[in-house]
């Protein structure tokens, strides 16, 4: 037999061998049946062959698999083949060793290919495998002259494909094929080959020592609408009849040899080597409806070998019975592991994922497949998958204790480790965050003492720059100066986060631009809101305003004074929109808008006027290395509170309402109300006033004839007297009881004015206790007047008095929403002394700048005698001034507080003339100057007023006859806010004498609400407020022109009287 094979390749050989020992083994068996003594077969000699033959497969699997993976067959395109019959007996084929022909000549050792050559076919063929790929059908064509159709198309005709297996060579692959397109080998396989069969043999008609093997490709079929394709099926036919096979040149099915005996325990390997060329996907391959034609059970994780299922089974996949072996031990294994115990499986399934390569259990890794991919071979798997996801199913299988051992050893061990590691990296993690902590709280500290030292540099900046503002102020009164306002409010983050709208609160103030009528002035003006090209075209439309109202001509040009003001606006509020910030604190945080001030006020006279200090007041003047007219902030904390104003009242010698101050506790707070019930019996309300509350928001009332022994009281003070009741006995008593009243009298009787801030008095009084908070009692009067006064301490010592107005208050009499100017309540005089004593006690106390003062005036119903109440300072600019600002610029008129007159005086109607005839002044130029009162409110509340454009406002105002007379300087005029909102404006009305101002102001409330409402869509307004309180005042205006009209005629007819009695009084004489 070595002679025979020479020449041949090691796995013919093998091959060959294989043959050799199993007919010798058919000899001794056939010879042991004929026999009848009964002996034994030798197992030896099959055990011999059997070790042989599996190691000659071991040697050589992995060379045989290169062989077999590098030759492709190339099948014709598939047309409805002719069904023909297949043999129903095969003949046995035998090999005949002898009758091959060496027909290949010895030659000598032929180079192989290049590396470059060796990496382009390795190339060729992975594309080749991979039928996806989008390059595969351009090599197939060009290598075999195929065109392959499109993979994701349904074609009616059949398509080609490549396989892969053991072939015969190309001539008998292709013989069904013209010669033009049978395909190339590649270098490998013709290589391989080259050492086995001479490149001239023809095996068509040579026999091979394999028998052959009949492939049926079957056409794919449509199942229907909503079914898939059913899969190609390879019908594989194996007949172990002993004639040789028979087929026509024409068929389209190609014959192998079957495996040897020896050689089938290496199908797994070859099986394997072919799933890896061949596509197929369980998923893409949808697993017919119909019932299983070769399904076998496995029960409790064992398969009865003499199963007729079974059986049929391994008959029908005996050369793949390698691989099937191996699945259908990982599987029992499986089942054995979580003692399933019945398993049904699916023969074509299983056999379609071997093939498939599905089941590779072993991965590039080392790691088994996942245990899902065995469940597809299952027809009961979602009944085993429920089994096995029962909690403890694995430990009730084979080696379920071990496996119960090893899972609680594994959790405890873990267990065990994790809690070392955690303890041992507990010290750590305490040291992590203590260093952390250090390390924190060094830089907080660091940045603490850097904002100090800053803000200390900034305070010294501050007097410094303050002593030279002080040493210079007449000059710099007197000269070109710039001024730059910033109209902030700095009060507390509590407070501005609780006031709606702070953005457009704080430009309430636009009237400050109204300083550039001093021709020596100009005006820089920050505003904390976008304002529109209608806004600004507004004011400039205003301003220039000046000459025409000169000269008492409204068709004159508008002068060019919209060079001396500039409005800016920083680039914070975009950044900054929903922080209620103070106007400070964004342009603090604007440097772009910083850098453009500095730019306008360079080598110019400036300085600065603020709103309510901050502490970013200082940091922006000192960025800006300009002087602030205003005080510092914590004198401004200090005395604007209402605790700090008494305190200032007090040292001021000014008369202050009856009252407690700094009170932070609930028990004092009672102890304090009563006694100042029990020493002002004639006082009925009082009133609770938080010190940090601003505009009337944090104020409180009880009235203290809810008390129940108020009679008893009350005759207990009339029987002692006013005078005697300080020193009575009496006084203790009544005390006594007011103070075991006091809690329910507050809980029950006590009320807020403003609820929409406090809703309740327990709200309320939590506040008042929380910031502080004065008691203070109210006007024992049916008529009571409140006027503001707005000061200016300025830097050299002097106090001046820039406005003076009556208050118009909302129903509770405790809000302030206009007011009338010039004041008419109060005597000039003593108006004026009160203003000169506060202010120099506010001059004591390092304040300066811009303060208000609020007073209340009424008659003492005891002695009808005029009292004058001080109840209330803020420090800083107001919206009255700035209001008072707008109103001299429209009239070029001057507020005189020491008469309480606004004077105005007439227009130059003639320049020339005037000019000529100034040095003619005669006693009626003199009496030609005309007085005016005025009418303002700096915040006129409308919601409807959103939903109309200004331009659109203004001609409705037009329309309406609402406007400025500018010839006669009176009439009315407006102050735009904003145009985001547009809820809120301001409203300025000037007549020649106060009724008149007041009928105005009332005429263009009513018109403005009734243009702009519905009677459905009412609105949220204080409009109806302002015009009920101007009624009463109108008709306290009216009574009190009544009365002075008829004293004037008493004064007339008793002057009459006496020059009648004067004749008669003469004639005795």
């Amino acid at each position: 037999m070595a002679d025979v094979l020479k020449n041949k390749d090691e796995v013919g050989h093998i091959l060959v061998q294989v043959q050799d020992d199993l007919r010798q083994l058919k000899k001794n068996l056939v010879r042991l049946t004929v026999e009848e003594n009964g002996e034994v077969l030798d197992i030896q000699a099959l055990d011999a062959a059997i070790s042989r033959t599996e190691n000659g497969i071991r040697r050589h699997a992995d060379d045989y698999l290169k062989t077999i993976n590098n030759q492709v067959l190339t099948l014709p395109c598939i047309e409805e083949p002719e069904k023909k019959p297949v043999p129903t007996k095969l003949v046995k084929w035998q090999p005949q060793y002898e009758t091959i022909p060496n027909a290949r000549p010895q030659r000598c050792q032929i180079p192989g290919p290049s590396p470059g050559e060796k990496h382009k076919s390795a190339l060729i063929m992975r594309l080749l495998n991979n039928p996806f790929h989008p390059k595969n059908k351009e090599i197939v064509q060009h290598n075999y002259g195929i065109q392959l159709p499109h993979l994701h198309k349904k074609t009616g005709v059949g398509t080609q494909r490549v396989v892969t297996g053991p072939t015969l060579g190309f001539a008998a692959a292709h013989r069904g094929l013209p010669k033009h397109l049978h395909p190339k080998p590649p270098p490998e396989c013709r290589d391989m080959n080259a050492g086995l069969l001479p490149s001239t043999a023809d095996l068509s008609s040579v026999q091979t020592p394999v028998q052959p093997k009949a492939v049926h490709v079957l056409q794919r079929e449509d199942s229907g609408q909503n079914e898939s394709e059913e899969a190609s099926k390879l019908e594989m036919d194996v007949s172990r009849d002993g004639r040789s096979a028979t087929e026509s040149p024409g068929s389209r099915t190609m014959r192998t040899p079957p495996p040897s005996a020896a050689s089938a325990s290496s199908d797994n390997v070859l099986i394997r080597g072919v799933a890896r060329l061949t596509p197929l996907n369980l998923q893409s391959v949808p697993v017919p409806a119909a019932v299983s034609k070769y399904p076998f059970t496995i029960v409790e994780g064992q398969i009865d070998p003499d199963d007729p299922d079974y059986c049929r089974f391994k008959k029908q996949y005996c050369l793949y019975w390698g691989a099937m072996v191996e699945a259908l031990d990982q599987l029992k294994r499986l089942l054995l592991d979580f003692a399933v115990p019945l398993a049904r499986v699916c023969g074509e399934r299983l056999a379609a994922c071997v093939l498939s390569g599905e089941l590779e259990w072993i991965d590039g890794r080392g790691r088994c497949a996942p245990v899902e991919k065995l469940f597809l071979v299952l027809e009961n798997r979602d009944e085993v998958w429920d089994l096995m996801c029962q909690p403890g199913q694995r430990y009730k299988g084979i080696e379920g204790h071990q496996a119960a051992a090893v899972r609680i050893q594994t959790c405890w061990r873990r267990y065990s480790a994790r809690t070392a590691y955690l303890l041992q990296l507990r010290p750590k993690w305490a040291a992590q965050v203590i260093a952390m902590s250090l390390l924190k709280r060094a830089k907080i500290g660091h940045l603490k003492k850097s904002l100090q030292a800053s803000r200390l540099r900034q305070l010294e900046n501050y007097r410094i720059r303050a002593e030279s503002l002080a040493a210079n102020w007449k000059h710099i009164t007197s000269a070109k100066r710039t001024i730059i306002h910033l109209p902030s409010l700095g009060y507390s983050q509590h407070q501005r986060l609780s006031l709606r709208g702070f953005d457009i609160l704080q430009n309430t103030q636009m009237g400050r631009l109204c300083d550039i009528r001093d021709e020596n002035v100009e005006v820089i003006y920050v505003s904390p809101v976008r304002l529109g090209e209608d806004v600004l075209q507004y004011y400039t439309r205003l301003l220039g305003l000046q000459t025409a109202i000169e000269l008492g001509d409204a068709s004159v040009p508008e002068s060019h004074c919209a060079k001396r003001f500039t409005i800016l606006m920083p680039e914070a509020l975009e950044y900054f929109s929903t922080r209620n910030m103070c106007l400070a604190s964004l342009l603090k945080y604007s440097p772009r808008t910083l850098q453009r001030i500095k730019n306008l006020i360079q080598g110019k006279q400036a300085y600065m006027i603020g709103g309510v200090t901050h502490v970013d007041d200082l940091a922006v003047a000192d960025e800006l290395e300009v002087p602030l007219l205003g005080t510092e902030p914590a004198v401004t904390q200090l005395y604007s509170t209402k605790s700090g104003g008494r305190r200032i009242f007090s040292s001021a010698g000014v008369d202050m309402p009856p009252g407690k101050w700094d009170i932070y506790t609930l028990e004092q707070l009672h102890e304090s109300l009563a006694q100042l019930m029990t020493e002002h019996m004639e006082v009925q309300r009082w009133l609770f006033k938080i010190d940090s509350e601003v505009g009337g928001r944090g104020t409180a009332y009880c009235d203290v004839c809810h008390l129940k022994c108020r009679p008893w009281a009350q005759q207990e003070f009339s029987r002692h007297g006013p005078e005697q009741w300080r020193t009575s006995h009496s006084q203790e008593l009544v005390m006594i009881k007011f103070l075991e009243e006091v809690p329910h009298l507050l809980a029950s009787n006590a009320h807020p004015s403003n609820t929409s801030c406090y809703a309740t008095w327990t709200c309320f009084l939590e506040h008042f206790l929380r910031e502080g908070g004065v008691i203070e009692a109210f006007p024992p009067s049916n008529s009571v007047t409140c006027l503001t006064v707005d000061l200016l301490v300025e830097p050299g010592g002097d106090v001046l008095m820039l406005s003076c107005g009556d208050q118009l208050r909302g129903p509770s009499g405790l809000e302030v929403l206009g007011c009338t100017i010039p004041q008419t309540s109060i005597c000039p005089d003593i108006l004026h002394s009160i203003c000169t004593r506060v202010g120099q006690a506010c001059q004591q106390r390092s304040i300066m700048g811009h303060i208000s003062l609020d007073l209340v005036t009424f008659l003492d119903p005891s002695n009808l005698e005029q009292q004058v109440w001080a109840i209330d300072l803020d420090l800083g600019y107001s919206n009255q001034l700035a209001m008072t600002q707008l109103m001299l610029m429209m009239t070029r008129g001057t507020l005189d507080c020491r008469t309480s007159k606004l004077e105005v005086p007439p227009p130059v109607r003639d320049v020339k003339s005037y000019a000529r005839n100034a040095r003619v002044k005669t006693k009626e130029s003199e009496t030609s100057v005309t007085s005016r009162f005025a009418v303002m409110c700096t915040r006129l509340l409308h919601t409807n007023l959103s939903l109309v454009y200004y331009s659109t406002f203004f001609l409705m105002c037009k329309a309406q006859g609402v406007g400025y007379d500018v010839k006669a300087r009176q009439g009315s005029v407006f102050a735009l806010h904003d145009s985001r909102d547009r809820r809120s404006l301001g409203m300025l009305t000037i007549s020649e004498d106060l009724q008149g101002a007041l009928l105005t102001f009332a005429r263009n409330l009513s018109i403005i609400h009734q243009e702009i409402s519905a009677p459905n869509m009412q609105g949220t307004n204080n409009f109806k407020d302002l015009i009920k309180d101007i009624e009463e005042v109108l008709g306290i205006t009216i009574q009190n022109q009544t009365t002075s009209q008829e004293e004037k005629e008493i004064t007339a007819a008793k002057s009459e009287q006496l020059s009648s009695h004067k004749p008669h009084r003469s004639t005795p004489n």
